[in-house]
């Protein structure tokens, strides 16, 4: 994607103030998230892999995930 806007003869709808800045936000958090992944990936191709001892079990990681998604989820009525 780029970050020039995009060239057509039709007009483009104009977001909610509310709904640009939900917007800017989701884009900051990415842009976050990816940097911190770039960074993390740099050390690795400088440093190399970590030992397994550093490194914390998928089975783990996956259980924290699901606990969170558990916590963010709204109850069923």
């Amino acid at each position: 994607m780029s970050e020039q806007p995009a060239t057509t003869d039709t007009p483009r709808q104009q977001l909610q103030p509310a709904a640009a800045d939900a917007i800017r936000a989701y884009a900051t958090k990415t842009r976050e998230n990816a940097d911190h992944l770039a960074a993390v990936l740099e050390d690795i191709a400088t440093n190399g892999l970590p030992s397994v001892e550093d490194c914390t079990p998928w089975e783990e990681l996956r259980e924290t995930h699901l606990a969170r998604l558990t916590r963010q989820r709204p109850a069923v009525a």
